[in-house]
């Protein structure tokens, strides 16, 4: 803890809770009102009598940020003996609650609703339910006393839900009473790490039938039809389990379930827990091409943190509790290292081709090579500042940066990849990283806490060499240009072309977008609506922001088939004509003049001749798929 805050009133509030003795509580939430976006929560909390500071946790881990949606705890009531107690909010630290326990209390009763946002955008914090589905994130449900530690608070957790649900969690059932699911107790910790998920439309796919520890894939939805995965996805995912237990070689869960919750009407994101992944997705995600594509590598990567984000932690981010700040540095490693891996994973299970894999490589690679914000803001700031980037807005991403460290972390590793192949003469790869430092041995969920230098370490017991020095020079650099250096080294290149690959045109079917970055240099919404404009790119130089609203395109109405057609003529036409677009900025239309005769282009890899295709090594599966 940061010597300020051990100063501050807040801190002055940890030691008023810490003489709250940890003892088991219980925890009631009823969610049959879900579809109404609301939750009710009763739960008791064993006290001592005296000062006591109730704590809504704030920052959430995987969501690396003070995310608690303590503004949605609503109509909150503490008694004790039946009698009401009154409570003040702190003025610093307003997730803390105040509140004098009366000479003779052992007990206090809690009564509160949750409100489920109907908003789809954010994290957990997001929507989460509708009139056929709901995931009970329990952070947004419970209170504990500020001193104590998650690990020590146990309650009893139990669960109401709309008659007929069915539900799927890494909690442990211990019984039923009526319509609500008694849970074995556990720690705050272990509840806080296994959400709920619930539906009227549900499926559960054993992926693990033959062998330990067990692995679910269950799937809610908004309908039926949405449920049906073919019976090659099915087995893809079976062998993502086996690809993933062979990179690592070992597992740190007693069971695992997948909670892949598929709906319109929540928000989309994946949230990784130790023994399961709150997955949240479109309705036809599993039954549309396009979109199966493009977010196949959702549940590899929640599944990959359950080595590298859960078991293995960075120090800044295992602070044992909900109210210390978390720090992101290493979200490099944390993210940047997992999204490689999804990556990979995605390639080796069968859930992407080997193709589709370079595709999206030269997607990722393609987007940081043309960001000028590069040039004043390093990589390392992307992880330091994330617990505002993850909010920040998508206009004129390029020039801010937000939370490169996913997608740009993926570069940095792949090059760690090859030059340990490079170092090793091929014996050696980043796998043999992985299994030093997330593998044996197996067992149930733990954390074990690194620092940047335990992983150099662990890299150089692989292959020794300036581990510290490749990883400083990346993270600060400011470069222009993206690190391209691994994509080179695997014996490709970064190329443009007039066609755009099938994982472009998945992201565009997906986002319903139209992407013409890297020719004018925006990306443009279904309706018309400039999402984001690159700049010194063309459009950018003629005027154009996001925000505005394409009318036209050279005298015609605007679609994407009508720019597309008019980039081909441009590219074909007199090179003296430029591409009049006529673009709405709020109130006032105006024309703007673009000069621009490339014709369309799109990022693609190409092959290095005469030297190995280390990439087709890379995403090659590892076993035999059974």
């Amino acid at each position: 803890m940061p010597p300020l805050l051990r100063r501050s009133l807040f801190g002055a509030l940890l030691l008023a809770g810490a003489s709250t003795r940890a003892q088991p509580g219980t925890l009631w939430v009823d969610a049959t009102e879900a579809p109404r976006n609301l939750l009710h929560a009763r739960e008791t909390i064993p006290v001592s009598p005296g000062p006591l500071t109730l704590f809504y946790p704030k920052w959430i881990p995987g969501e690396h940020g003070p995310t608690g949606p303590v503004i949605d705890l609503a109509a909150l009531r503490i008694s004790a003996q039946g009698a009401a107690l009154p409570w003040r909010r702190d003025l610093e630290e307003m997730f803390a609650l105040r509140l004098e326990v009366p000479a003779g209390v052992s007990r206090l009763d809690l009564a509160f609703d949750f409100i489920l946002p109907p908003d789809p955008e954010g994290f957990s914090a997001g929507s989460s339910s509708s009139s056929q589905l709901a995931v009970v994130s329990w952070n947004q449900v419970v209170l504990y006393p500020l001193g104590v530690k998650p690990d020590d608070f146990i309650l009893a957790p139990s669960l109401r839900l709309p008659a007929g649900w069915k539900y799927a969690t890494a909690l442990r059932e211990a019984g039923t009473d009526g319509a609500t699911i008694r849970f074995a107790p556990v720690s705050l910790t272990r509840l806080v790490d296994s959400p709920v998920q619930a539906g009227a439309h549900f499926r559960r796919i054993a992926l693990t039938p033959d062998r330990q520890p067990p692995v679910f894939l269950n799937l809610s939805a908004e309908s039926e039809a949405a449920l049906g995965l073919s019976a090659e996805t099915t087995l893809a995912y079976r062998r993502l389990v086996t690809e993933a237990t062979a990179l690592f070689g070992a597992t740190h869960y007693d069971h695992y379930d997948f909670l892949f919750t598929l709906s319109d009407n929540v928000a989309h994101f994946g949230l990784e827990h130790h023994e399961s992944s709150d997955d949240r997705n479109a309705e036809r995600t599993l039954i549309d091409d396009d979109l199966r594509r493009y977010d196949a590598d959702l549940l590899p990567h929640e599944y990959v943190h359950s080595w590298n984000g859960k078991y293995r932690r960075p120090a800044g981010l295992a602070t044992g509790n909900y109210s210390t700040p978390m720090h992101d540095d290493l979200l490099w490693v944390y993210e940047g290292l997992t999204e490689y891996y999804g990556e990979v994973l995605t390639a080796r299970s069968g859930l992407r081709t080997a193709a589709e894999f370079k595709e999206e490589l030269a997607g990722v690679a393609a987007s940081l090579d043309n960001r000028p914000g590069r040039t004043w803001r390093p990589l390392q700031d992307t992880a330091d500042e994330a617990p505002l980037l993850y909010y920040s807005r998508s206009d004129y991403d390029a020039l801010r940066r937000s939370v490169d460290f996913y997608d740009e972390g993926v570069l940095l590793w792949l090059e760690a990849d090859v030059t340990i192949r490079r170092l090793s003469g091929g014996a050696r790869s980043l796998d043999d990283f992985c299994r030093r430092f997330y593998g044996p041995p197996s067992g149930p969920p733990r954390v074990v806490p690194y620092i940047a230098d335990d992983v150099v370490a662990a890299l150089n017991a692989v292959a020794p060499q300036d581990w510290k020095g490749f990883f400083r020079q990346r993270l600060q650099s400011l470069s222009p240009r993206a690190p391209l250096g691994g994509i080179a080294a695997a014996g490709w290149k970064l190329v443009y072309q007039d066609t755009a690959t099938s994982m472009l045109k998945a992201r565009e079917a997906a986002h319903k977008s139209t992407n013409a970055a890297y020719s004018l240099g925006v990306i443009i919404g279904e309706d018309g609506a400039l999402v984001d404009v690159v700049p010194g790119f063309p459009a950018a130089q003629a005027g154009l922001s996001p925000g505005m609203k394409l009318i036209a395109v050279n005298g015609r109405k605007y679609s994407a088939d009508v720019l597309h057609a008019a980039l081909k003529e441009g590219a074909a036409g007199p090179a003296g004509a430029p591409l009049a677009l006529l673009a709405e900025n709020r109130d006032t239309f105006a024309t703007y003049n673009v000069a621009y005769h490339g014709g369309e282009r799109y990022p693609a890899l190409e092959r290095v001749p005469g030297q190995p295709d280390l990439l087709g090594a890379i995403a090659a599966p590892r076993t035999d798929g059974k």
